[in-house]
């Protein structure tokens, strides 16, 4: 028999063939990775254009949400404006129904009588005699029967714009009565907002002087400080700032308007500062010129005519009276 020869597992040829299976891997491996790199940087480049889209997204919406906050602000604060508002005009309802009350209850005392002067003439008082003995009031010495029996008087004036298209009559009205008192002890004027003519002197009587009388008729006819056309205002100033015991004072009030928002506030609160004595005299008079809101008479505005009525009753309840000109009158 022949004898088989030994084979070598490991030969040569083997070892070829491991060796050309192992360089066929690494050829497959190195050719899947050769566009890779291309792969991974344009991935990259994508990943990067998307968060800037992103970002840029979110920075619109980030501005929109910022402009929709500011107007839901806005919102919110014209809303609560508007509440405002509302309440006012509902408290300014509510009281010009109570002045309208006001006015039909007592409207024969608000009457004002175009072409007539209203009120009645009083004597000087012996204080005033003694003051000056050789003054005697002649028939005609008053503005409408206006009393003249006061040691100081202090003017009120509204320097609205609409008293200012008739300053030059309100002029004649401060001089006529400057010229019903020959001599006082001390003077002052201010507009109806409490703003003093001669500023420098401030809450303090003025020297009646005959320069000091031309000085004021001179200044008034440039004086235009801003008025809100409410009286109420410098009437209470003018007395708790000037009034004393040991003096006798008069208030005259020149105006054509209020633009107050109540009538029966102001007479209360003119009741609780010029208080009544034991004689049921107030600490102070209140005169009070009425000037015609316009010259035709028709179309007569709601605000001259609650300065009517609120004129005639204040004068009536603090021993003054109340004078309501027409253009007859000029």
């Amino acid at each position: 028999m022949r004898k088989r020869r030994n084979i070598e597992v490991f030969s040569l040829s083997f070892l070829d063939c491991i060796c050309c299976g192992f360089g066929a891997i690494v050829l497959l491996l190195v050719l899947s990775k050769i566009y890779e790199p291309a792969v991974i940087e344009k991935t990259e480049e994508d990943l990067k254009q998307l968060i800037a889209l992103l970002q840029e997204e979110l920075f619109e919406i980030q501005g929109q949400t910022d402009v929709i906050m500011r107007d839901l602000r806005t919102a919110r604060t014209e809303t609560t404006e508007k509440k405002m508002t509302l309440s006012k005009l509902q408290k300014e309802l509510n009281s010009v129904m109570g002045q309208f009350e006001l006015l039909q209850t007592d409207s024969p005392a608000l009457d004002v009588d175009e072409g007539e002067l209203l009120a009645a003439r009083q004597q000087l008082t012996e204080e005033m005699m003694r003051l000056n003995p050789t003054f005697r009031r002649a028939p005609d010495d008053s503005i409408g029967g206006i009393p003249v029996d006061s040691e100081y008087i202090i003017f009120i004036i509204d320097t609205s714009g609409s008293m200012q298209a008739k300053w030059d009559w309100a002029e004649q009205k401060l001089s006529e009565v400057l010229d019903v008192y020959p001599t006082v002890k001390g003077l002052q004027i201010m507009n109806d907002n409490g703003r003093f003519m001669f500023t420098q002197y401030g809450r303090t009587w003025l020297p009646d002087t005959p320069q000091l009388r031309q000085a004021i008729k001179q200044t008034m006819r440039q004086w235009a400080p801003f008025s809100d056309s409410d009286p109420s205002d410098g009437i209470a100033y003018a007395i708790q700032s000037f009034w004393a015991p040991d003096k006798k004072i008069s208030l005259y009030v020149f105006g054509d308007e209020f633009q107050g928002t109540s009538m029966e506030a102001v007479l209360r609160n003119i009741d609780d500062i010029n208080r009544e004595d034991e004689d049921g005299n107030r600490l102070v008079r209140i005169h009070a010129v009425g000037f015609p809101y316009n010259f035709t008479g028709r179309n007569i505005p709601q605000s001259s005519q609650r300065f009517a009525g609120l004129m005639r009753l204040l004068c009536e309840r603090n021993g003054g009276t109340f004078v309501a000109l027409t253009e007859r009158d000029h």
